[in-house]
C-alpha cells in the first residue's frame, strides 16, 4: 500500500450511482453504465408513482 493511495479518488461499487457525484474521472464505458443504472431508477421511480396514483384512485373511489 503506497503513502499516495488516499490520493486516487476511490471507485463507486458497480451500479451504485450517486447524484452530484464528479464525473471526470469516469470512462465513457462508465459514463454510459451510469446513463443505463440512472434510466432503470426513474422507470423504477416511475412504476412506484404509478402504483400509488392507482392505490389512492381506489381509495377514493370508496370514499365517493
Amino acid at each position: 500500500m503506497s503513502i499516495f493511495d488516499e490520493d486516487v479518488p476511490k471507485k463507486n461499487e458497480t451500479g451504485k450511482v450517486i447524484v452530484g457525484e464528479d464525473l471526470s474521472n469516469l470512462s465513457e464505458d462508465e459514463l454510459t453504465e451510469r446513463i443505463s443504472a440512472l434510466s432503470e431508477e426513474i422507470n423504477r421511480t416511475q412504476r412506484e408513482l404509478e402504483q400509488r396514483g392507482t392505490i389512492r384512485d381506489a381509495a377514493n373511489s370508496v370514499f365517493q
